[in-house]
């Protein structure tokens, strides 16, 4: 799986940095998956993830790959599915901002279990749902920083395409996200936790 894994990101990768639409644009988005791959490479042997969150990390990254090879405002299925349904903007930035809470959810919920940061699942519910909410709004003001210190090189990176209330429905669908991940993923994360022999204790609904 580990051979797998390593191929298809390198080859999304590569394919991602192939006269991308804007190569500063293609930077700033595909930084976090560089960034990622680092980490998990350097704690693979002494801090090993469940296989579900390893898949998870590889879609988020080749959705960053996708963003940012294109821009999030040009990705032709998009511009199909926008006038297949009659949408004023490409939306393949939303699929990147629900992915932004239901992945790094998975993630939050496997470091609080393993470091019995919670008691109770409804604590670990709340707060992996709030650590996504808050690491949304995060990618939002560092949407607006890089902006501010760039000006018109980051409108691609931003993706606004003119609406006006585009940073508040990015944080909603992280929030939804958030809430499908810990809704629709936890009893099979669970399974794949008890499955590391790491002697976790999984917070329990009582």
């Amino acid at each position: 799986m580990r051979i797998l894994w390593i191929i298809t990101f390198s080859a999304a990768l590569l394919w991602s940095a192939i006269n991308p639409k804007d190569q500063f644009t293609w930077f700033l988005e595909v930084v976090p998956a560089l960034v990622g791959v680092v980490v998990l490479a350097m704690t693979r042997k002494k801090y090993p993830l469940t296989p579900i969150l390893y898949v998870l990390i590889l879609i988020h990254s080749i959705i960053l790959m996708v963003g940012g090879h294109y821009t999030y405002a040009e990705v032709p299925l998009f511009d199909q599915i926008s006038e297949l349904f009659g949408w004023q903007r490409n939306n393949y930035d939303k699929v990147g901002h629900l992915a932004q809470g239901f992945i790094p959810a998975v993630i939050a919920r496997e470091l609080m279990i393993r470091a019995h940061a919670v008691n109770g699942r409804r604590w670990l519910n709340l707060f992996t749902i709030s650590f996504c909410l808050a690491f949304s709004a995060l990618y939002e003001l560092i949407e607006w920083w890089v902006a501010e210190l760039t000006g018109d090189s980051a409108e691609a990176f931003l993706g606004t395409q003119g609406y006006v209330w585009d940073t508040q429905s990015d944080m909603l669908l992280a929030l939804i996200g958030a809430c499908l991940a810990v809704l629709f993923l936890s009893r099979w994360h669970d399974r794949q936790l008890r499955q590391l022999n790491l002697h976790i204790h999984i917070p329990s609904d009582k």
